[in-house]
């Protein structure tokens, strides 16, 4: 079935000596554009997990963080910086007696300046690709499990919007040998009042009418409109990507109601014309956000 864009999908799990939380969100984008956010000690694994996600998602914005958890944060620690701390507790004596005040600089205002109290160098944590793997493969399908449940319920509306295209042009073919008559009828009342009761030539006025026929026929059309709108049922239960396919058959569909817009000479057709364009601009939007 047809996949959303738009997912989220997180794990936890054990990563060489730590663990490791990996999360992935996706939105929509014309082509496959991933953004990794990586702790320093895992960059070396950036292009294999690249590649991972390239074989998981054809299209979209893939955003994928992963961070230690907090038993491989613990090994960070705070140091004191003996010479800032030295360097604070000076000025703020100079501070203190140039405005003539009184008071000792106390520890816990030293300790509270930027800079005294900092992060040590964290050990750092070695892991592989083969580590990280498997916590990777849990996040995404966690992922594409969303993508598939909202690509289900897209996959739905675009059916039901098929099914209002195709019986808005049952009802163009219906209504269009009715122009037929009508453009008979009023081609021979206008010649008639033209020739001012003289004879009319029926053989000519027949062929008029049959350019006329020609040129407003919509077979063709409506007969390509149908095997568009096939093209695009099967392409939904299809297991492949499908984005890309349907919007392409989306602009032939659209295509192909502009000409019978073109050719109507109706009222109730051009009615009907419209009524398929709004819906197969509401099937556009739909395939903005479909792999």
């Amino acid at each position: 079935m047809p996949r959303s864009m738009t997912g989220f999908g997180a794990a936890e799990g054990p990563a060489g000596p730590a663990s490791l939380r990996v999360e992935v969100k996706t939105v929509n984008h014309r082509h496959f554009n991933p953004s990794l956010k990586l702790p320093g000690d895992l960059t070396a694994i950036e292009g294999e997990l690249r590649e991972a996600l390239r074989k998981e998602f054809d299209r979209g914005h893939v955003t994928v963080a992963l961070w230690w958890g907090e038993s491989a944060t613990r090994t960070a620690t705070l140091a004191v910086d003996l010479e800032r701390a030295q360097e604070v507790t000076d000025r703020l004596r100079e501070l203190r007696d140039a405005l003539g005040l009184t008071g000792e600089v106390s520890l816990e205002l030293v300790a509270r300046q930027p800079n005294v109290l900092v992060n040590a160098v964290p050990h750092q944590i070695t892991a592989t690709w083969a580590d990280v793997e498997p916590v990777v493969t849990k996040a995404v399908a966690d992922c594409q499990a969303m993508r598939r449940r909202e690509g289900d319920a897209l996959a739905a509306d675009l059916r039901t919007r098929f099914d209002l295209l195709e019986r808005s042009a049952a009802e163009v073919e219906r209504l269009a040998p009715g122009r037929i008559v009508r453009e008979r009828d009023r081609l021979r009342a206008a010649v008639t009042e033209l020739l001012d009761g003289r004879p009319i030539d029926d053989q000519r006025l027949a062929q008029e009418l049959v350019f006329l026929a020609e040129k407003l026929d919509i077979t063709e059309e409506i007969v390509r409109f149908r095997t568009h709108v096939a093209a695009c049922r099967e392409a939904l239960g299809s297991e492949a990507p499908v984005g890309k396919q349907l919007g392409f058959l989306a602009q032939e569909l659209g295509r192909e109601v502009n000409t019978m817009g073109s050719k109507a000479n109706d009222a109730a057709i051009t009615s009907h014309v419209v009524a398929m364009k709004g819906e197969l601009e509401k099937v556009r939007e739909q395939l903005e956000n479909l792999e």
